[in-house]
This record gives C-alpha cells, structure tokens and sequence, in this order.
C-alpha cells in the first residue's frame, strides 16, 4: 500500500553515504533536496556541506539541488558549494524537477540518484520518476508546520517500510 514512498535505501546522513561506491556502480549525477538533507533549514552552506560538494566533483560527479524552496534560498546555496545547477519551486514530487534535473546534469534515470529526507515529496518523486532514492534522516527537529505534519505520517509509512526490511 506505501510501497511507492519507500525509499530505496535509507541511510541515517547525507554525510554517511558511500558516494565512490555509487559512482563505481555507474552512477554519475545526483540530485539533492537543500534543507534538513544537506543543513538545517534555511541554514547557509557549512564547511563539511562545502567539503562534500568538493568531494563529488573530484569523484568526477554531476549534481544538481532540486527545491520546493524560492530561488535566493536554492541559488544562494548552490553557489556557496561551488554548484552550478538548481532548481527552485521545483513542484516536487512531480516529475517536470527532476527531469529537468537530469537534463542539466547530462543523466538519466539509470545514472542519477537522489538523496532527501522527504517521503512525500523527495522520495515518492524519485520514485515517480524512476531514480534511485535514498532517504536521509532531517538533520534539525525544527521544521515549518506544514512539515512537521507530515513527519506523522511519515512515520506510519516508515514502520510498515522497517518492517518489509526485516523480513
């Protein structure tokens, strides 16, 4: 019944992702929610969200920040971290971001990952869109309203998905 907001894989931070073993995989672009995936909402670029963006150009990575946020929030963290793709007001979880995404960045659906902390938005449009999800942990319990009322029914779809993954 929630099979389509199951992420397909979870692991507890961005920052714990093993990117070199994705990119011996195949995979060559990756697509990122900003806020409580990468920093706190609304947080500026730190020093270890510089230092991983500087890691994945070095792997030989494309990456592009998909968000439902506005355009100085996205732009400005983008270029902090040396980007040069974005997305803001990105609709997600319809399709249109991240296939926009994927052009910008020269991937497809094969090659692309995407990681957020979302199930409703970020990871059930990935899935949509038939892109490997990873769900993160938020990184910060605060959170807009709006988003604070999901993350309880977030986690009645995360227990069934636990669940699944014992078996």
């Amino acid at each position: 019944m929630f099979h389509k907001f199951y992420p397909s894989e979870n692991i507890k931070s961005t920052y714990d992702i093993d990117f070199e073993y994705y990119y011996e995989k195949g995979y060559r672009g990756i697509i990122f929610d900003v806020d409580n995936t990468l920093v706190p909402h609304n947080a500026p670029a730190d020093a270890r969200a510089k230092k991983l963006f500087s890691r994945l150009r070095n792997i030989g990575y494309e990456f592009c920040f998909t968000s439902n946020n506005k355009e100085p929030r996205v732009k400005k963290f983008c270029q902090a971290v040396g980007g040069r793709h974005y997305i803001y007001k990105a609709g997600k979880p319809m399709r249109k971001g991240y296939r926009h995404a994927m052009k910008l960045m020269g991937t497809n659906e094969k090659n692309t990952l995407f990681v957020g902390d979302q199930l409703f938005t970020d990871i059930y449009g990935a899935n949509r869109t038939g892109i490997h999800s990873i769900l993160v942990a938020p990184m910060h319990p605060k959170e807009e309203i709006q988003i604070v009322l999901k993350r309880y029914l977030e986690k009645i779809v995360l227990r069934s998905y636990y669940k699944k993954k014992q078996r």
